[in-house]
């Protein structure tokens, strides 16, 4: 059984740990550092983050959410956003992905928000792939590109 609550001021290490394992180039210092300021509340992004646990209170995986104000292929000013997902792989495909996105669109729906959008990039196709199966219709595909000034 799978269970999904906001993260806690105990949780930070794990939290920072699986913040690692999806965001491998971001350094360690990082990660604690954006941990401690979203636990200070000086960090507007993520708004919210939850925690899935297994039976035994063991982490499977996490979501951070906040409220855009745009989002593409989206109509509303409000937008719940999923700003990152990620499932340990030893529970991948077996509904921790889903308890996740579905707690993650419970908060947006009390937040106000009647959209939920996330992205993916290009080449990661099981990401694109786990999103069109909880529901998600693909509707832009974009290159970034940067310049130094």
């Amino acid at each position: 059984m799978t269970t999904v609550r906001p993260v806690r001021v105990d949780d930070a290490e794990v939290w920072r740990e699986l913040r690692a394992e999806l965001w491998p180039d971001e350094s360690g210092e990082e990660h604690v550092g954006e941990v401690a300021e979203y636990f200070s509340g000086r960090r507007r992004i993520p708004l919210e983050v939850l925690l899935a646990e297994d039976a035994e209170g063991r982490p499977l995986g996490f979501a951070e959410l906040s409220i855009r104000s745009y989002a593409e292929g989206c109509t509303t000013d409000r937008v719940a956003f999923l700003e990152g997902w990620y499932v340990v792989p030893g529970a991948r495909r077996r509904g921790v992905g889903r308890a996740l996105v579905e707690a993650a669109e419970a908060w947006g729906r009390a937040h106000g928000c009647t959209e939920f959008a996330s992205d993916a990039l290009l080449d990661n196709h099981a990401s694109a792939a786990a999103h069109q199966a909880l529901g998600f219709d693909e509707v832009a595909q974009l290159r970034c590109f940067r310049k130094v000034l």
